[in-house]
């Protein structure tokens, strides 16, 4: 064996082992990201649909969704607007990008609308705010899409205050969770007495 062949096989070989060795393993449990499942959704190595509210309740999750993957598609389709200017970024294939998010976006928040459909389901109202939620979501995914003869700040105005709107809707959905949960717990509160 030539003298390369012999160095690169023992670097192998030292790096298989300490890879190998129980402190990489203590290494890597303590370091690296670990999957979760919140919200119903099976998390990747990092919880990417609903990173503020790990560890939450599935209604956690959902309403911290809705303003995270509204923000990614936002972000995808500001660089189809970098890319091909405001007038050309929805042109043909130009689309491409921003339509692949939304389509991804859509699918991922399925399983935590969902699981935060059954979460508030002891409140009719709560339920009716949550479609409603999602809904808006949807019109505003749809809604990223330059419009002609739109500037630059309008656009940006137009989008960006979707969020006011997102956080409205998500702080009256919390409120009548709250208010719901506590009238149940003061109910079973009485009734034991």
């Amino acid at each position: 064996m030539s003298m390369p062949i012999r160095i690169a096989a023992l670097v192998l070989a030292s790096a298989v082992a300490l890879a190998a060795s129980p402190a990489s393993a203590q290494i890597q449990a303590k370091y690296l990201a670990k999957p979760q499942t919140v919200g119903g959704n099976p998390g990747p190595a990092h919880n990417y649909v609903c990173p503020n509210a790990d560890g939450g309740p599935a209604l956690d999750c959902f309403l911290d969704a809705v303003r995270h993957l509204y923000t990614m598609c936002k972000h995808v389709k500001s660089i189809e607007i970098i890319e091909f200017g405001l007038e050309k970024s929805g042109d043909g294939t130009n689309t491409s990008k921003s339509e692949y998010c939304v389509d991804k976006q859509k699918a991922n928040i399925a399983r935590p609308f969902q699981a935060a459909l059954k979460e508030a389901t002891l409140s009719k109202q709560a339920l009716e705010n949550l479609r409603a939620l999602h809904d808006y979501w949807l019109a505003s995914l749809a809604a990223l899409k330059w419009q002609p003869g739109e500037s630059d700040e309008d656009y940006g105005l137009r989008t960006g205050m979707v969020y006011p709107s997102l956080d409205e809707q998500i702080d009256q959905i919390r409120a009548l969770v709250t208010e719901v949960r506590e009238s149940l717990a003061a109910s079973r509160q009485k009734a034991r007495r």
